[in-house]
Order: C-alpha cells, then structure tokens, then sequence
C-alpha cells in the first residue's frame, strides 16, 4: 500500500484568488481523498470492482449535487467549490470523480432544473445523501455523438408510459436506485422520464472486460415495455436542449477534475525524477526530463486559470456551453498528455500499480472520449466562431 505524498502544484498563487471557504472544501476532500480512496484505489482497479463503501463517505462530504440548494438537500454551494471538489475526486481516480459528477450534474440537476416539486422533494434529498444513486441514460448502441437519433421511445397509456428501448456505456448503471432516461415521445419529441430499479422490464447489465475507468462501475440500460407512470415525466424538459444543457454541468466538472488527475502525475513525475538515480545524478538534472516537467507544470498552470475563470463567468450565470465545451477538451488532452510524459520519466515503473500514473492515463482516454468526444468539441469550438455548422 503506497502512502499518497500528494503536493498541490500552484505555479502562479491561484490559491490567492481562491475565497477562505473554497480551500477549506478543497483541503477537506483531499484528504479524504488521501484517507479513503488513495490507500486502496490500486487494488480495486487491478480487480476491475467498484469501491461501493465509499459512497457514505461521498455523501458525507457533500460531493453529491454540491451546488444544488440546501433546501433539497444540496449545499448551496458555488461553482469555482464543486470544480475544486471533482478535481480533488479524480486526482483519487476519474472513476470516483464520475461517480460523483454524474450523481450530482447528470441526475440531481436535471432533476432540480427540469422537475416537479414533488419529483424535486422525492428524489434530491435521498440522492444528495447516497441513500439513493442515479444514472443518465443518453448514449445508445448506435448513437453516441449523435444523441438525436436515439431510437429510446415510450407510447402512452392511461396514467402510465411504456418505454422501449436500450443505453449504452452509462456510469453507475449496475448499483443506480433511478435513471433519469431521455427517450423520444409518440410525436418524436424528446423527453426526460425517471426509472426505478424494480420498475419490470427494466435491467441493468455491467459492462466487463474494460481497460479503463476499471474501478467506475458501468453498465447498459436495457427497457422492455416497462411501464412508468406519468408522473416520472420531467415536465420541463422537451427536446434536446434538457439533456445537453445536463452534459454542459458534467462537462464543467471534468475541466476541473481531469487536471486533478494531471497534477497527480505531475507530482508523482517530479518526485520520482528527484529521487531516481541514473548516471550518478538524479534524472531531474537531465535537460530532457527538466523540459518534460518544465511542460506539465506551464500546461497545468494555464487549465487552472481558465478552469478558474469558466468557474467565475459560471458563477455570474455568463458562461457558455461552447466555453465549457473548450475548457472540456483543453483540459483532457493537456492531462493525457501530461500522463503519457510522466509515465516516460518513470520508465518501466510507470506502468505498475506502484504509481498512479498508468491508471490515470487508461481512464483519461475514457474522459476523452465521454460527455463530447474531443473531436466533436473542436467542432463546437469551430461552429462557435464561425457561425458554420460542421457536424451536417
């Protein structure tokens, strides 16, 4: 068991610009970060399982629906305090991370923006707790970046709906207590529609056999005429808007929690390359592994000031979906390349579960990929400045 010797790097005293109780809500979940989930995160991750017991702790820390308001059990808490919690959670692991951001962006938000107040005063206190988790179902086999071809559907009938159809590679799936499912009405309109585990007809297979985010539990959503009743309807969401406006709060998330997983290979890089003597000297006096550091430090430093600034404009309501699509995939590919740079100046240790750094770089590929592939993102970064849609 690796004890976590984590330090912060903070280039630029971006701690200064942070309020007294931003560092105090980040310092809190680092070190539970370090307590709970660094002493045994290797182990769960070689074993491709899902450390469940760590969910009270989650709920605990309010790492569930952070800024959802108190009064629906949330803590009422900004938006620069939740990018500071999941970039704590996933400097742990980004299956951690996910647990916690599809929980609380992709299920209590939707919920909260799009909900009744009974759907509101039922579900949010349960899920802010961990007594209940959730899931998202968007992603199906043959629609991925395409959610609007979704083939998910329901037919009404009476006082209920009868939903078809099926989602793939969806976070929390195999353990989730509700789905907040989006599927497409009698009149092709999309949807928002709450499932409960129990509901008949509805079944939750894992997905085995990943190289990556091995400790996140992930699974399909798989709908056989099970009937949900009217009341499970989000009433406010219609069209694609309700769930894209939920990836733009995850998305926020994960350009904050990514460079958490950078700072952790960072910080595992440069003490390793203090300490490693190749040569007769450390290999951190070397001029190709000071430019290696000299880069992960500068691309760090650069993702936490536009983090803390898209965190900021989120705060005053001016941020947009294209700035958090950039900050998205900014953030994770200066992360995977940090990983990949870091493993480098490991060597061969790099790849063991003596180090984080392998982990990272296998579930970073992942984040790339989900909530926007990094490819789609440039595009909406294109479409934003041009005015020209590329995606048709």
């Amino acid at each position: 068991m690796q004890q976590d010797l984590f330090q912060s790097p903070d280039y630029f005293a971006i701690d200064d610009l942070l309020k007294e109780e931003h560092l105090l809500i980040r310092d809190a979940v680092r070190q539970w970060v370090k307590k709970e989930v660094s002493p045994i995160i290797e182990d769960y991750c070689q074993r491709a399982a899902f450390p469940s017991h760590i969910l009270e702790g989650l709920g605990e820390l309010g790492c569930f629906g952070p800024t959802i308001p108190v009064e629906y059990g949330g803590g009422g808490m900004d938006h620069i305090a939740y990018g500071l919690m999941m970039q704590e959670l996933e400097r742990g692991d980004s299956g951690i991370r996910s647990t916690a951001s599809v929980q609380g962006s992709l299920v209590m938000f939707p919920i909260f923006t799009f909900g009744s107040e009974a759907q509101k005063k039922k579900y949010l206190p349960k899920l802010a707790t961990g007594e209940w988790m959730g899931c998202f179902g968007l992603t199906e086999p043959d629609h991925g970046s395409n959610p609007a071809g979704m083939l998910t559907n329901f037919r009404e009938e009476g006082d209920h709906v009868i939903l078809n159809g099926a989602k793939m590679w969806i976070s929390n799936a195999p353990f989730a207590d509700i789905a907040v499912v989006w599927a497409k009405d009698e009149s092709g309109v999309i949807r928002g529609i709450i499932v409960e585990r129990g509901m008949e007809g509805f079944t939750t297979p894992e997905t085995k056999g990943k190289w990556s985010l091995r400790a996140s539990a992930t699974g399909e959503l798989v709908f056989d005429n099970v009937k949900v009743p009217k009341e499970n309807i989000l009433p406010e969401a219609r069209g694609l808007k309700g769930p894209l406006t939920c990836l733009s709060s995850a998305r926020y998330g994960i350009a904050w929690g990514v460079i958490g997983a950078a700072m952790d290979c960072y910080d595992t890089a440069l003490r390793y390359a203090k300490e490693r003597i190749q040569f007769d000297r450390p290999i951190g006096g070397f001029q190709l592994t000071q430019k290696k550091l000299a880069e992960m430090i500068t691309e760090i430093t650069k993702a936490q000031l536009l983090n803390w600034r898209l965190g900021v404009l989120k705060n005053e309501g001016k941020a947009t979906a294209a700035q958090i699509s950039m900050a998205k995939r900014n953030s994770c590919e200066v992360a995977a390349n940090i990983a990949r740079n870091a493993r480098s100046i490991l060597g061969g240790m790099g790849i063991t579960g003596e180090f984080p750094v392998m982990r990272h770089m296998m579930n970073l590929e992942s984040v790339m990929t989900y909530e926007g592939t990094h490819e789609i993102h440039l595009l909406i970064t294109g479409m934003d400045i041009t005015g020209l849609d590329a995606f048709k």
